[in-house]
């Protein structure tokens, strides 16, 4: 039986886009089993589960999940609400919040994205060791957005008091000319995020400002070079792009899952936002996964973001 119920939920709490996007595919019990979501509870997408519709399956994350004092793990444990319905299968009379084990989360996109990222996600969640104590591990791509002269400081621990181990140039003009591409306020300063913790990401990797959009003839010896090993950044000066995280483009889920919540969010000017748009704040991460603020004041995750000041990120 153990083995039946977990190949059902595998196949019907699917988590793919398309699932979420076909708001005609929500079972009919949805709304009354929503109602039995504990407090302290969201609910995400729901299925039915067996071939007499006895059962149904809701996902759930905390209401917490897109607080940036208290944002969630992609790697933390799962849950589920397990719904018993009516015998017509149209209505919820009980619920148990459960977990949700390994067997029990469908990973697969069609194209196998989802499985892509959770393999790539596992190697994260292994490296976590060789990250300073309490830090989320993350891998994004991001940039510096601090305008100030003297540039952003690069600190050894994860607050503003630590010692300063370097710093990233603010944007940057040749002075001879560039590219035809320069952005109008000048090139950022791009780099990895590597993990979060307390407001604060730790990066590595920072690149020359330009460097990889310009001709290297033509790029200046004395150009500013960024502190380029490890260090930690405060998130209110951190930039980016949207990513292809092969999720629904035009909105944010309230947990780092594509089965959480989902709710509509703009573009800077207006529209639904995809990869050629960027978050108006980044405020935390997780994996893959970043935690940011739309243009309309948004507030949720989106997976996989990227650095290219040149085109957009798909």
């Amino acid at each position: 039986m153990r083995v039946l119920r977990s190949v059902a939920v595998m196949a019907l709490l699917a988590t793919t886009a398309s699932a979420q996007q076909a708001s005609e595919a929500e079972p009919a019990w949805r709304a009354s089993a929503v109602a039995l979501v504990p407090a302290g509870y969201v609910a995400g997408t729901s299925s039915s589960t067996d071939a007499a519709g006895t059962t149904g399956y809701l996902a759930v994350y905390a209401a917490s999940a897109d607080d940036p004092k208290t944002p969630t793990s992609v790697f933390a444990p799962r849950q589920m609400m397990v719904v018993t319905l009516s015998k017509d299968g149209t209505r919820a009379l009980s619920a148990e919040l459960k977990p949700r084990g390994p067997s029990d989360i469908a990973t697969g996109n069609a194209d196998g994205t989802d499985n892509d990222f959770a393999a790539r996600q596992a190697e994260l969640d292994v490296k976590r060791s060789a990250l300073p104590g309490g830090t989320e591990p993350c891998d994004l791509g991001a940039w510096s957005e601090d305008k100030d002269l003297a540039g952003l400081n690069v600190r050894a621990e994860p607050s503003a008091k630590a010692r300063v181990l370097g710093k990233l140039p603010p944007p940057y003009h040749l002075k001879m000319g560039g590219a035809e591409n320069t952005p109008e306020g000048g090139w950022l300063t791009e780099f990895r995020i590597i993990g979060f913790k307390d407001g604060w990401f730790l990066i590595e990797g920072a690149m020359p400002p330009g460097k990889a959009y310009e001709d290297d003839k033509r790029y200046p010896r004395n150009a500013p070079k960024p502190y380029a090993g490890r260090g930690w950044v405060a998130a209110n000066k951190v930039g980016a792009s949207y990513a292809n995280g092969y999720t629904r483009m035009g909105g944010l889920f309230q947990a780092p899952f594509v089965d959480a919540k989902w709710t509509p969010a703009l573009r800077k000017l207006g529209g639904e936002f995809d990869t050629d748009d960027g978050p108006k704040r980044i405020l935390a991460c997780s994996g893959h996964w970043a935690l940011v603020e739309s243009h309309d004041g948004v507030r949720g995750w989106w997976r996989s973001l990227c650095s290219n000041q040149v085109t957009n990120c798909s």
